[in-house]
């Protein structure tokens, strides 16, 4: 779990210090160029539809994982959204409160 943390550490660092130097050039809009590819039917296009499926399903596990309660539907809601930034910190809160156990981690309570 300690080379997890790392890397969830690194791509938090990454993406973190990448959307702050593209919020300083190209402003707050992240969403009118992700949509932008979609109607082409292109491979850029497919790409975005696919990466906003991915981000949908760890919003949905995020949520799920949390009962769907307010503050779980919030979370997943912002790691759809927002992606690595939200997901990295909540995988290493998540990591920290499993305590190492992996199906407390990818469970949460479910774990029983």
């Amino acid at each position: 779990m300690t080379a997890f943390r790392l890397l969830l550490w690194l791509l938090f660092a990454l993406i973190g210090l990448y959307t702050l130097a593209t919020f300083a050039t190209a402003g707050p809009d992240f969403i009118s160029p992700f949509l932008a590819p979609l109607p082409h039917f292109g491979w850029a296009g497919q790409f975005h539809l696919d990466f906003a499926l991915y981000l949908l399903l760890s919003g949905l596990w995020v949520a799920w994982r949390s009962h769907f309660t307010a503050p779980g539907i919030a979370c997943g809601l912002l790691a759809a959204t927002f992606g690595m930034l939200i997901l990295a910190p909540l995988l290493l809160l998540f990591l920290a409160r499993a305590e190492g156990d992996p199906r407390r981690f990818l469970l949460g309570d479910r774990a029983g």
